[in-house]
């Protein structure tokens, strides 16, 4: 039975650099706005959408050890806000705790807990853009599984003359890509596009970080640090692209001086000296070296690098599909789909990848109804040790984007931080947008994990680093 075909079909091509990421594709063809994103961090405001209700802060320390507080940061990345908080309250790094990774070129208001904190030097904290509030306490660290979403109130600024003109296109794309046949309710409609992953996933300066997860994944140990210390991009600095092309043509002689290299290194790249000075200690003969200089890092980044790989595979599966004109708003035989999160708040179209169906040919039916009425959503893997893949035509094209990578599941099976065993997660992201077509401002929610520039990218249609 041949599969069901999208109207839509791709026609206008993404920029070589999203198309490095696999993102192959644009599924609007009206004409973008250009403009700039972020020329004041206050463009962007990012707000999670909170669901964890602390104890009071004189709540019983033995069974609430976690201080729970909420941090309004601009111009902060999460990474370095941890540390500067760690440095601040003189604690180690690892008793800090965050749900979502937000950009550092924003207005951010997210949740942290802090082990075994202080209450009063954290009230006490006085850190440069950055506003604390102590919420109370908890009885474990918060984490990833505790965020739902995040609300975006995002400015587009330089834009094109007839900017407006084109916002009402985009969306009416973006609304039929959705299969939303509805009307406009008070300036908001919903509208779908891929659930890609963004380009900041990847580094959005310089994209590598996938990179670096496919060599772990192949386990080629020291071709994955060389691709993060090494490897130059135009975006970067020139002494940044020196020091990088220093250590590359010092690792094909053969006793490469690390030492040498990490005096070349600037300082501001911390996580590449961290690399060099175990490669410099060690003395880099074997495999293990590298793995052990690739250790250095946080274990939270150590886990990005294959999540990077996952997800750059992800994406190349969704733009297959998207070339062969298979829909994303409801399921074709042998997909795979889950169901919405009943525990979202209202409002947010969250899928909940912990409750899988397969789509037989006698479920088609069923599950597009379910696809329709925003309870269930179709999926592709973030493959791992456990994932099995999809039947029929989407099957096909998982296997397809897996052979060309020379990747099996099996392959995720490695050492320490950075095994993983996969998920599955929906192709589709659906969100109620509104849009000020005057202002060019753009308020929307997304579930965890999806990103906000995957909307901005169809409006705006300009390469990702412009």
């Amino acid at each position: 039975m041949t599969a069901d075909r999208s109207a839509w079909s791709p026609m206008r091509e993404a920029h070589p650099i999203e198309q490095a990421v696999g993102i192959d594709y644009y599924v609007s063809d009206t004409d973008g706005i250009d403009g700039r994103l972020r020329v004041d961090p206050a463009d962007f405001r990012v707000t999670e959408i909170e669901q964890f209700e602390p104890e009071p802060l004189d709540a019983d320390p033995g069974a609430y050890p976690e201080i729970l507080l909420r941090a309004t940061l601009r111009s902060w990345d999460t990474n370095d806000f941890a540390g500067r908080l760690s440095d601040v309250l003189e604690i180690s790094r690892e008793r800090i705790s965050w749900a979502g990774t937000k950009d550092k070129h924003a207005v951010t208001t997210q949740l942290f807990s802090v082990s075994n904190g202080d209450p009063d030097a954290l009230t006490a904290c006085d850190i440069r853009a950055a506003d604390i509030d102590v919420l109370g306490r908890t009885g474990r660290p918060i984490s990833f599984g505790d965020l739902h979403g995040n609300r975006f109130q995002i400015r587009v600024r330089e834009a094109e003359v007839n900017a407006g003109e084109r916002v009402k296109g985009i969306t009416d794309d973006l609304r039929a890509f959705d299969g939303d046949e509805s009307g406009d309710t008070d300036g908001t409609v919903t509208a779908g596009i891929p659930n890609w992953f963004g380009q900041q996933r990847f580094g959005s300066r310089r994209p590598v970080t996938h990179e670096v997860g496919l060599n772990i994944v192949a386990g080629e140990w020291r071709e994955a640090v060389l691709s993060y210390v090494a490897n130059p991009f135009e975006a970067e600095p020139e002494t940044t692209q020196a020091a990088r092309a220093f250590v590359a043509a010092e690792a094909e002689r053969g006793d490469p001086d690390w030492a040498a290299c990490l005096d070349e290194v600037p300082r501001k790249l911390g996580y590449e000296r961290s690399m060099l000075h175990r490669l410099a200690e060690d003395g880099a003969s074997t495999a293990a070296d590298f793995r052990h200089a690739l250790e250095a890092v946080p274990w939270n980044l150590q886990q990005l690098f294959v999540n990077a790989a996952q997800s750059s595979l992800f994406n190349r599966m969704l733009s297959e599909r998207l070339r062969r004109g298979l829909p994303f708003d409801r399921p074709v035989a042998g997909d795979v789909c889950c169901f919405v999160d009943s525990d979202a708040p209202e409002g947010l179209y969250a899928p909940d990848t912990d409750r899988l169906q397969r789509v037989g040919e006698t479920r088609v039916s069923v599950l597009k109804r379910h696809c329709d009425r925003g309870r269930a959503f179709v999926t592709a893997p973030l493959v791992g040790t456990d994932t099995e893949l999809a039947d029929g035509e989407p099957g096909e094209i998982e296997r397809e984007v897996l052979a060309d990578a020379g990747i099996e599941p099996s392959d995720f099976e490695l050492p320490g931080e950075f095994t993983s065993s996969g998920t599955r997660r929906a192709i589709l992201v659906r969100t109620d947008l509104a849009v000020d077509p005057d202002e060019l401002t753009f308020s929307f929610a997304l579930p965890s994990g999806s990103y906000a520039t995957a909307v901005l990218r169809e409006y705006q249609k300009r390469g990702p680093l412009a």
